[in-house]
């Protein structure tokens, strides 16, 4: 998992901004250092509002080499079809449920775009983690948010290092969305640890890396997802 994150461990302005906003304020060297990760990945995960917010490519600029693919999940295929990730600059497979209506899983493949069904009512991470990996040979994931896929994401425990760029602001915010979201936890046991391993200046930002550590109980459902 990576992202950037402010002093106050926001991911954009306000709810509903993207997180472009705050990205343009990175050092040029991390940006690099962002194409860089996605270029030693096999694919990139980001959720579909993400997507509908920011309209990112997800694909691989300012360094040599190959776009990762891209994959979006979306449970009703309600992605918008002039999103950048549907073009033809990278691969892009689309997860869906079985409830997706039949019109829009058709439109998206109209356009050469994969659509998998992993799922009854919500797209099942572990699901699609195990299409990626057996169909599709992704060892090494990327995951760019936003919070409530990365959530789920270490819900199932399939995150196993973070990567924060940390950007010198404070922009408050009741319902600013932060790193996760939808966590909601009763006790301390259920915290979610981290391990610092790395940390150094990217041009003037600092970046962090950590392992996850999971609490003791259920094992990992599915395979592992980096970073």
């Amino acid at each position: 998992m990576m992202s950037e994150i402010t002093a106050d461990g926001k991911l954009t302005l306000k709810k509903g901004s993207s997180s472009k906003i705050l990205m343009k304020y990175m050092d040029p060297a991390t940006e690099v250092l962002l194409h860089q990760t996605r270029a030693a990945c096999d694919a990139i995960m980001v959720g579909a509002n993400t997507i509908r917010i920011d309209n990112s490519y997800l694909t691989v600029r300012h360094v040599p080499g190959r776009s990762p693919i891209r994959v979006i999940p979306a449970s009703m295929a309600d992605i918008p079809l002039d999103s950048h990730v549907l073009s033809p600059d990278a691969p892009t497979i689309i997860a869906v449920t079985d409830r997706a209506p039949a019109e829009r899983v058709a439109a998206i493949r109209a356009m050469n775009v994969q659509v998998v069904q992993a799922g009854t009512d919500h797209v099942h991470l572990p699901t699609l983690m195990r299409i990626l990996r057996q169909e599709h040979g992704v060892k090494r994931l990327m995951i760019e948010g936003g919070p409530t896929l990365n959530w789920h994401m270490l819900h199932h425990r399939l995150v196993d290092e973070i990567r924060l760029i940390h950007l010198p602001f404070i922009v408050g915010g009741a319902d600013t969305p932060s790193l996760v979201g939808g966590m909601h936890i009763e006790s301390e046991d259920e915290m979610i640890r981290l391990v610092l391993k790395n940390h150094y200046l990217c041009g003037t930002n600092l970046v962090t890396e950590y392992d996850v550590i999971y609490p003791a109980g259920s094992g990992k459902d599915g395979p592992r997802s980096n970073p």
